[in-house]
């Protein structure tokens, strides 16, 4: 993760996050790079965050209202996670939700979906996100969708190999999710969605070890 020395941030000093979000709010280097995304950078979190949440990019939604998982696709995600026993608002008000680029990429080409960043723009990006890993270093990381997975796990692996599955990396585990968007059918088999009830266990169990004091299904916001 020195990839994140690339910010010039002094990542031991106890403003090492708000220079960090100082910084997003004027970074234009996808713009400037030919790529006609629109600037607003989302994520969500405390620095005392123990669980981060990484997805691929914020959705149109996302970049109107400013916040994480915001569609369709963040219902579906945050029923995943109440059956873990997470309370949505608690969620978001006490853990870091982030992405592999941090602003709206567009529409895909084909009119379906939107566009999946291209490398460049996630390299121009991952500095970013190397720094928040560094600051927060939350002992739980949930990558949602093949984009974030392939952070923790090679480009090639199949969903159905690693959801379900969890795995150490330095000082967070992680358990893998899969995409929640409606426009996805991975999901929606009834041999996948018992991978993902797999993955809602782990999870589940990573909750309560982090969190004994907190009943599950009965998170309140601090």
């Amino acid at each position: 993760m020195n990839l994140a020395n690339n910010l010039d941030l002094d990542l031991t000093q106890p403003e090492a996050l708000q220079r960090l979000r100082d910084h997003l709010k004027t970074c234009r280097l996808c713009l400037e790079a030919g790529y006609q995304i629109l600037p607003r950078a989302i994520y969500s979190g405390p620095q005392t965050a123990r669980v981060m949440l990484i997805g691929q990019a914020p959705g149109i939604t996302e970049y109107e209202v400013g916040r994480p998982f915001n569609a369709g696709s963040g219902t579906r995600l945050f029923q995943w996670l109440a059956e873990a026993g997470i309370e949505e608002e608690w969620f978001r008000a006490t853990q870091y939700m982030t992405s592999i680029t941090k602003c709206y990429p567009g529409r895909a080409k084909s009119g379906s979906g939107d566009r999946v960043p291209s490398r460049i723009e996630q390299a121009l990006c991952r500095p970013h996100l190397d720094a928040e890993r560094l600051l927060v270093n939350p002992e739980l990381i949930l990558p949602v969708g093949r984009l974030a997975i392939t952070l923790f796990y090679p480009p090639q692996v199949r969903l159905d190999e690693v959801i379900g599955t969890q795995k150490k990396v330095g000082d967070s585990w992680v358990v893998p999710l899969p995409h929640p968007s409606g426009a996805s059918r991975w999901h929606q088999s009834e041999k996948n969605r018992q991978l993902v009830r797999q993955a809602v266990e782990l999870i589940a169990g990573h909750y309560r070890r982090i969190f004994p004091e907190m009943s599950a299904g009965q998170a309140k916001v601090n």
